[in-house]
This record gives structure tokens, C-alpha cells and sequence, in this order.
């Protein structure tokens, strides 16, 4: 049953609103001040709040405000009941987090109806969450046991094969091996490490801490050259490399602007294909920093981008593919953190261009 919170200090009206959700099928709790009020949401976490403004002990703002920073309280539907229209008033609890305010005395179908659009409003927004949620537990599923097994198989595999002929093998055949568990550790440790920093980034902006700085400024050119050019060689895809960069010191770490560099500029060639370019640019405008990367590659759809998250991968089913999508969104964070953005314009099998520009 849905459950109402209503806070009202005048007594006629709060026993008339119990009546009338209760004969509506609602489970009804009431207060008579804000500060009771408080106390019943936290304790009984209602479905929606009914709050009048004008109250003694702690008026409706007062109550409006210490829900919204209770982590458990803050997305509960909160509707203003209020005789005091104005819009200095009104503008001041939409700040504050009121989802809508309903002017004494209203009509029991203009009650009801607010209710129902908030409840309504609400169960899309949780349906939308389970959705998400429902696309992350696949995608983790898909994608967790292979980034895991892969690299781990490839450690116990060579290592393994090493104990068994030591005492036959030739000195190239060791390099060889070691090589491979080489780089099978260093796959699975780019995993452990990608996570660790992506769960660290959130943490840190839940706690509030929402923007960088940095007082030590990179030679962007020089270190974005160096990592694309490794990438290329890597996968030998040297003359599918096209540079264009400005000189520039940037003001952000050069721990972080590795971290964003590597992992775009990975993604641009893990999905295209050798013999298609992958282009990196960027500029230098009076305000901002543009860091460009396009690439021919089979791209992606405008769903594909909206739903870009960490520890989603599309089409997994379809193509083989490393990483389990945490690439792009840690450069998305660490963009964000110097207040940048990325701005993704990507057409299915034409390619994909990432565009970053961070304020000056």
C-alpha cells in the first residue's frame, strides 16, 4: 500500500487529508509540525510527503531541506500544500528539491491528481533504474567471467606449459612464454586497476568532491604523441596513425591525462580495423583545450551512446571483443572533474569521433 506522510499544523486540514487518501485506499501517517514530521520519514519512509510552508517549529523549507540530505529520503515525491502563492516562496522550494506545490484549498481532484502524476513520475523513474540495472547485471555477466578467465587462463596456461618442459626448453621459447604471461598480467592488472580507480572517482564524488586541479601543467603534445604512438606499434597499425597536435601545457595531471588518453585512443583502434585511420587531434581556442579522436570503425548507435556506463559493452553477443566498458566512462569522470566534457558523434559502421574540451 502506498504510504503518505502528511505535515500540516492546523488540525482541520490534516485530519481532512487523512480522511480523504485513507477512503482512496492510501496508508496515511501524520504530523503535526516539521519537526515531527522529520522524524516520521525517517523512520517510516513514506511513498510521498504532503508539507505545509507556514508551520511552528520548523517550517516546510526546514523540513524540505534536511529530507533532501538524507540519502534514503532525498528522491521521496515531495508536493508543497501552501496559501502563500508567490513566486519568491515558489522559487525557493523548487531549489530546495519540492516537486510541486498545491495552493489551500484545493479540490480533491486536484489533489489526487498531483498525487498521482508524482507516484507516476516516480514508478518511471524506478522502472528506468531497474532497466539500467537489469543492462548492468547482463553486461557483468557477459563480461566479468571472460576479463577475468582470459588473462588468468593465459597465466596458469604458459606458466603451466614452462614447469612441465624446463628442462627442454630453449632460451627463445622461454622469452617467449614469459612474454605471454607477461602480457596476460598486464591485461588483468589494467582491469583491477581501471576498477579500483572508477569506484575511487565515485566515491570521491559522492562525498562531494566534484572538480581537479593542478598545479603541475603537462606538455600535452609531447605525452598524447608518445601513448598514441605506442598504442599504434602495439598493434601494428603504425601508418594507420594521423597526428595533429597543438603544442600545449595543459593544467591537469599527467597521471589523469594518460589515463584518458590510453583509454580512448585504445578504443579507437581495438574497434576498427587495420588499414583504417585512426586521426588524433587537437586545438587551442581563447576559452578551451580540443582533443579530437576519429576513427573508422564500426561505431555506434545513438542508444548505444546515451547508455554508455561503466561495465557495459554493446553487441558482446555478436562480436568478440576486450574490456568490459570501463574505458570510456573513467575518461568521461576524469574529464568531468576539470569541469570538460566529451561530446560522441558515431554512425554505425562509418566510424566514431570523440570530441574532449576542457576550459582554459
Amino acid at each position: 500500500m502506498t504510504c503518505i506522510l502528511v505535515i500540516e499544523d492546523e488540525d482541520l486540514i490534516r485530519e481532512s487529508l487523512e480522511d480523504l487518501l485513507s477512503v482512496e485506499g492510501f496508508e496515511v501517517i501524520t504530523a503535526e509540525n516539521g519537526e515531527r514530521g522529520v522524524s516520521l520519514a525517517s523512520q517510516r519512509h513514506p511513498d510521498l510527503i504532503l508539507c505545509d510552508v507556514m508551520m511552528p517549529i520548523l517550517n516546510g523549507f526546514g523540513v524540505l531541506e534536511q529530507l533532501r540530505q538524507d540519502k534514503t529520503l532525498s528522491t521521496v515525491p515531495f508536493l508543497f500544500l501552501t496559501s502563500m502563492m508567490d513566486r519568491r516562496s515558489t522559487r525557493r522550494g523548487m531549489a530546495l528539491g519540492a516537486d510541486d506545490y498545491l495552493e489551500k484549498p484545493c479540490t480533491r481532484d486536484e489533489l489526487l491528481e498531483a498525487i498521482a502524476i508524482r507516484l507516476g513520475k516516480q514508478k518511471a523513474i524506478e522502472k528506468r533504474f531497474e532497466e539500467k540495472m537489469d543492462a548492468l547485471r547482463t553486461s557483468i555477466t557477459l563480461a566479468l567471467p571472460h576479463e577475468l578467465q582470459t588473462p588468468l587462463s593465459g597465466i596458469m596456461g604458459l606458466s603451466e606449459l614452462m614447469m612441465m618442459q624446463s628442462e627442454e626448453l630453449l632460451p627463445s621459447e622461454v622469452h617467449e612464454y614469459a612474454e605471454g604471461i607477461h602480457q596476460s598480467s598486464e591485461r588483468l592488472y589494467r582491469l583491477i586497476q581501471n576498477y579500483l580507480l572508477y569506484s575511487r572517482l565515485i566515491v570521491m564524488r559522492s562525498q562531494g568532491v566534484t572538480r581537479f586541479t593542478s598545479t603541475y601543467p603537462c606538455n600535452s603534445k609531447m605525452m598524447i604523441t608518445s601513448l598514441s604512438e605506442r598504442k599504434a606499434k602495439s598493434c601494428d597499425r603504425l601508418d594507420d596513425l594521423e597526428l595533429d597536435l597543438a603544442e600545449f601545457d595543459l593544467a591537469i595531471s599527467s597521471e589523469e591525462l594518460t589515463k584518458i588518453t590510453e583509454e580512448l585512443i585504445d578504443n579507437a583502434f581495438k574497434y576498427s580495423q587495420k588499414e583504417s585511420k585512426v586521426v588524433v587531434s587537437s586545438q587551442v581556442t581563447d576559452s578551451a583545450w580540443i582533443f579530437n579522436i576519429q576513427d573508422s570503425g564500426r561505431g555506434m548507435t545513438d542508444q548505444q551512446i546515451a547508455n554508455i556506463g561503466a561495465f557495459m559493452q554493446f553487441e558482446r553477443q555478436f562480436y568478440e571483443q576486450q574490456g568490459m566498458g570501463l574505458g570510456l566512462s573513467l575518461a568521461k569522470l576524469l574529464v568531468e572533474f576539470y569541469d570538460g566534457n566529451i561530446v560522441i558523434q558515431s554512425q554505425e559502421n562509418i566510424g566514431t569521433n570523440l570530441c574532449i574540451s576542457i576550459p582554459l
